[in-house]
């Protein structure tokens, strides 16, 4: 089933591993096959990931849009949720869901789950 897309001007999207920013009036695009795509409120920069938790998450969204380094990313990722989960044992509940999707190559749902796991830190270093 074809996938609808509505961009906003300018608005940035990762198709397929290509990154891809619309022109200066919206746009509709119809995905006919099965591509890992984000839309920019989705897509974390190496330089914004910052913290331990989001670091995890530029991890997974490299596994679900660059799949030629799949094995670099997954060790990255299993390094940091290790560091996270010692760091931070109350996590293990997030990382714990994580893992399975990314397991089950559930690339998309896994950063879903790993945008909970942000806000779960952003509690945590509210309260220090």
């Amino acid at each position: 089933m074809p996938l609808k897309i509505t961009l906003k001007p300018r608005e940035r999207l990762i198709l397929g591993g290509a990154v891809v920013r619309n022109g200066e009036a919206g746009a509709r695009l119809v995905v006919e096959n099965e591509v890992p795509i984000l839309r920019e409120h989705d897509i974390l920069s190496q330089r914004e990931a910052d913290t331990p938790c989001r670091r995890i998450y530029f991890a997974v969204q490299l596994m679900y849009v660059d799949e030629g380094k799949l094995a670099e990313h997954h060790k990255l990722y299993w390094t940091l949720v290790e560091d996270v989960v010692a760091a931070a044992p109350s996590t293990a509940r997030y990382t714990g869901e994580i893992s399975r999707l990314v397991v089950e190559r559930k690339y998309y749902q896994a950063l879903k789950a790993a945008r909970q796991l942000i806000d779960y830190e952003q509690e945590l270093l509210q309260k220090i």
